[in-house]
């Protein structure tokens, strides 16, 4: 009986967990996310979460392979080139054998293709004479502005540089800010999908592959094989989406998210039902206080707090510890110190690797050592600064070295401690924003979808915000400095009765 009822708990628990499905960091990679979710809903018993923007391909596999997300709609190409380092193109049956041993499967093709291509304005491609990537061989002067990850993938320039013997040396440039950068002439060329809502808008042609670099990416599920058996209504809804968008549609889809600022629930819902697009777009004001904000200050309040409030904990009593010790001092804060070098994105995908899991816990903890040093340091320093004559006199007096500690050596420190928390706390609230990069949320999450869209009132809709967040927080500061001011002459006058 007991053990008859053990299960039944495991069970129910499953059954209560939802279904988590992850996106890319690009406009159709958040609206096959809201479909798949939306197609899902009303197929379980806890709605499906959503985790939208998780940055690059490394990232968003990592999510999957580590149980953080159970889904989400990747690329044949990007399968067989990125993530099974393939040196062809393979098919569905060959991928599924390659990904089985690591509990992942591809199903449900989408029905279209949105592979890689470059691009330039046409004025300009007609002005060279360029209608295929072999002419840009012949233009070594031209800018090229390619994301990021196309710079460093398998299939991306690497090998397109050397197959088609390209002089170029390309520019890294996030995909959302590149058609803007095409548009305004810093750069010539771009890399774009071809299901790009903004090729047409803004005259842009796409250089013909004529030696067949680029393989097909036919849009797919990547799932963990355990989904079928846990989501198992879902599971079949799901199934019916194969081969239900074409490129028309999916262009169509992009283009009510990029041109007419449409939200991705919105798109994904119209065409789940059949219905007509609305072409409403939204306000400055209903970006910024939207449905989201309460929920995004939410998870940035807790973030920022959090990790603050770990820091403090770590940091006080370890510059505490090592105070004494002068070259142990110095190797603690060089430590430190490294850590803040760091760069955010690189610090959070090895954090990734290592805990096996995205959103809060990995964000929190690179928060908390981005928020060590100044609070560490700024211990130290405030503890250097009392006078060696007050420490002896407390000494005299027969106080302990805890007593000397807590009540002469730390109340003169704390202004300058303070100081410190007050640096980190800004630190966090500036650094959390990256946090939406893995799903950890915070008002990062509207900057990413801004950037995806190259939409500046979504960018403002999260930095305003952050930045009214860290205005809150030195107001907040600069009353608890006037209290301890008021307090600190309190401890003057103790100090004072010690050295009299």
């Amino acid at each position: 009986m007991l053990l008859t009822g053990l299960l039944n708990t495991t069970l129910s628990h499953a059954a209560d967990e939802p279904l988590r499905i992850g996106s890319k960091r690009f406009t159709e990679s958040y609206i096959l996310a809201e479909v798949l979710a939306q197609t899902a809903a009303p197929h379980v018993a806890t709605p499906p979460v959503v985790r939208h923007g998780l940055g690059n391909t490394a990232i968003v596999y990592e999510a999957l392979r580590s149980g953080s997300i159970e889904l989400y709609a990747e690329y044949t190409g990007t399968i067989a080139l990125e993530i099974l380092k393939s040196d062809k193109p393979m098919s569905r049956d060959a991928m599924n054998a390659a990904l089985a041993p690591f509990g992942l499967g591809v199903t449900a093709p989408f029905g279209f293709n949105d592979g890689y291509a470059l691009a330039m304005r046409a004025d300009r491609a007609d002005s060279l004479g360029i209608r295929t990537l072999a002419d840009l061989a012949k233009h070594p002067e031209l800018k090229l502005g390619l994301s990021n990850e196309f710079i460093g993938r398998a299939d991306g320039w690497k090998g397109l540089a050397a197959q088609y013997r390209l002089p170029q040396s390309p520019t890294g440039l996030d995909h959302g800010l590149a058609y803007g950068a095409i548009a305004a002439k810093q750069v010539d060329v771009i890399d774009i999908y071809t299901t790009d809502a903004k090729i047409d808008s803004l005259g842009l042609r796409v250089l013909g592959d004529d030696r067949q670099y680029f393989p097909r990416y036919d849009a797919v599920v990547l799932y963990r094989l355990d989904v079928p058996a846990r989501f198992p209504a879902a599971w079949a809804a799901l199934q019916k989406l194969e081969g239900r968008i074409d490129e028309r549609a999916m262009i169509a889809m992009n283009a009510r998210a990029e041109l007419q600022g449409q939200g991705f629930d919105v798109i994904a819902r119209d065409f789940l039902q059949g219905g007509a697009a609305s072409s409403a777009q939204r306000g400055f004001a209903d970006k910024l206080f939207g449905p989201d904000f309460a929920r995004l200050t939410r998870q940035h309040l807790l973030l920022v707090g959090a990790s603050v409030a770990l820091a403090l904990l770590i940091a006080v009593p370890l510059a505490i510890l090592v105070f004494p010790h002068v070259r142990l001092r110095a190797a603690v804060l060089g430590l430190a110190g490294l850590l803040q070098t760091v760069p955010s994105l690189a610090l959070l995908a090895v954090l990734i690797s290592w805990m096996g899991a995205i959103g809060t816990l990995p964000a929190l903890v690179a928060l908390t050592l981005y928020a060590l040093l100044p609070t560490m340091r700024n211990t130290v320093t405030g503890l250097n600064e009392v006078p060696q004559g007050l420490r002896q006199a407390a000494i005299a007096l027969g106080m302990t070295n805890r007593q000397n500690l807590w009540l002469v050596q730390l109340p003169l420190a704390l202004p300058t401690l303070l100081a410190g928390v007050r640096t980190a706390t800004t630190i966090a609230i500036g650094t959390a924003t990256i946090a939406a990069f893995i799903g950890a949320g915070g008002y990062g999450e509207r900057i990413v979808t801004g950037l995806a869209l190259n939409d500046r009132g979504l960018l403002l809709a999260g930095a305003l915000p952050a930045a009214a967040l860290a205005l809150i927080s030195e107001a907040v500061f600069e009353v608890i400095e006037w209290l301890m001011r008021r307090r600190f002459r309190g401890v003057s006058s103790k100090v004072n009765a010690l050295q009299a």
